[in-house]
């Protein structure tokens, strides 16, 4: 009774040792199978980074050489009225919306060397949505914004033949074209918020608006941008701002009288930051500087990454190479004296051998379906903790370059895209079974060299 008392907690010991160490296995495994996809998920991270830059400055570039005879005239948006009688606020208007009067329109376009001048109307919706950024170092704080902006397009043929004055990128629907009215064009991450597609009505501000079209919108997370576009009329009566416009584009009939308009503008109106050919190039200069700062940093990062990868995985394999090593030791010392039975039995040596590096084998199979199963599920967390990440934010937290400029998107984010792929986990398990034969060979070969007469003997 008291043998089979002892077999019973052998046999419970062995269960709960096995358990254990299938589960430190386990996160051996896990280790191994999660570091590979955090580094795919910097790479992609690098040259996600790479193409949103060169996409920019090949669009400003473009854009550049088409309108060397545009000036862009926006009204500041800082605190105080512009000095003079033609700016002012609208009336309800936010503390930090300054425009303009449309008559002054008039007089910029009667400037010597002026071609045309084509206005716009860009305001923020009263409805405001509240978000929460990440930022560097892990911390994360929250926001207020307005929900979109309105977008007021003065509908004038010749404008919209001549000059890039409608929005892009329509996917539904149509566009604005002359004498529209009562219709706007919203980008598509409006569509959830106000549950139309085209062809459905909207209210803006008390105003009823049928949607005859849906364009992509720009920019990803915080940076992404929700707009509607309408005609000026419309969107001036919508918000309250009749007369006025935020921003105008002032083409010069030749690119020798830029620089003239731009300083006669200045000079009539020290209200408005006027935007050149040769300021929108020196930004582009800028940008691209500050590309190669970044794309260099964040190669030397990845570089950085990849080393630490590959010391953490020789890490994890050793690691779990040992695990095996040890408990097929310490279970060939438990079971001397099965060794010896089955080799009084006639179990040949590599029966034995085996059997046990058979034993190692299933193992380190089920630790591998553990740690693929950890992997799965914490890739990312486990990725992001292991790994530095591709973070184009300098030490202070400031950010190398201005997002607000360009579609950049979300970048900078830890590697939460990190997952497993089937390939990586049929490595994964390959892998397992390797471990587990080459950790068991040399307890299966000890166990292949007992004695049946020595086994017998051993308490």
């Amino acid at each position: 009774m008291g043998a089979l008392t002892r077999a019973v907690r052998n046999m419970s010991r062995r269960k709960m040792r096995t358990l254990l160490v299938i589960v430190a296995l386990g996160f051996s495994m896990a280790i191994m199978v999660s570091i590979p996809p955090g580094i795919i998920a910097n790479q992609t991270s690098t040259q996600s980074l790479t193409e949103r830059f060169n996409s920019t400055i090949t669009t400003m570039q473009e854009q550049i050489n088409k309108t060397s005879t545009l000036m862009e005239c926006s009204t500041s948006s800082g605190q105080g009225t512009f000095s003079g009688s033609q700016f002012g606020r609208p009336p309800g208007g936010s503390e930090r919306a300054v425009f303009m009067n449309e008559t002054e329109v008039n007089d910029i376009r009667s400037i010597e060397g002026v071609k045309d001048v084509v206005p716009f109307l860009e305001t923020s919706s009263n409805e405001t949505t509240s978000e929460t950024i990440s930022g560097p170092g892990g911390r994360s704080f929250t926001i207020s914004r307005p929900l979109y902006t309105i977008t007021g397009i003065c509908l004038n043929s010749s404008f919209i033949e001549n000059y890039s004055v409608l929005p892009t990128d329509i996917t539904v629907g149509r566009n604005l074209r002359e004498g529209d009215s009562g219709v706007l064009i919203m980008s598509s991450n409006l569509t959830d918020y106000f549950g139309v597609g085209v062809g459905g009505s909207v209210d803006i501000n008390g105003e009823s608006f049928t949607v005859v079209g849906i364009c992509n919108q720009t920019g990803q997370g915080f940076f992404e941008t929700r707009t509607v576009y309408m005609n000026i009329s419309d969107a001036q009566i919508t918000t309250g701002n009749t007369g006025n416009v935020s921003r105008i584009d002032v083409y010069a009939q030749d690119t020798s009288d830029v620089d003239g308009i731009a300083t006669a503008i200045e000079a009539a109106y020290s209200g408005l930051t006027v935007t050149t050919y040769k300021d929108r190039l020196s930004q582009l200069q800028n940008m691209q500087t500050t590309y190669n700062e970044t794309l260099t940093s964040a190669e030397s990062t990845l570089s950085e990454t990849q080393s630490v990868a590959t010391q953490e995985i020789i890490v994890a394999v050793v690691a779990a190479s040992l695990i095996v090593l040890f408990v097929m030791l310490y279970t060939v010392r438990e079971r001397t004296k099965e060794i010896g039975t089955l080799k009084a039995i006639g179990f040949s040596n590599w029966n034995v051998m085996s059997q046990f590096m058979l034993e190692g084998i299933l193992l380190s199979l089920a630790a591998g379906l553990v740690g693929i199963g950890i992997g799965s599920v914490g890739a990312p967390v486990l990725s992001g903790l292991l790994l530095p990440s591709i973070n184009p934010f300098g030490s202070s937290g400031r950010s190398q370059f201005n997002p607000t400029q360009a579609n950049f998107g979300a970048i900078g984010s830890r590697v939460a895209s990190a997952s497993l792929t089937p390939q990586l986990m049929l490595l994964a398990l390959g892998g397992a079974v390797l471990l587990g034969a080459l950790g068991s060979l040399y307890p299966a070969w000890r166990a292949s060299r007992t004695r049946p007469a020595e086994a017998m003997r051993y308490e």
